[in-house]
């Protein structure tokens, strides 16, 4: 479910070629499946956030 997103990039964020990496390692579902609510790769990118800056 690559959709664009309307928010700006981060530095944080990944590279198309690291996403194609790890995508296949998250994706265990279909990317048109009903339980999924929200974009894998936006999800993956706030839990890089997160481990990279803790909880400030």
């Amino acid at each position: 479910m690559d959709t664009p997103t309307t928010r700006a990039s981060y530095p944080s964020d990944v590279t198309d070629a690291e996403w194609s990496c790890i995508a296949p390692y998250l994706t265990l579902m279909k990317d048109d499946a009903p339980q999924r609510e929200h974009d894998l790769r936006e999800v993956f990118n706030g839990v890089r956030w997160f481990v990279r800056t803790g909880s400030p």
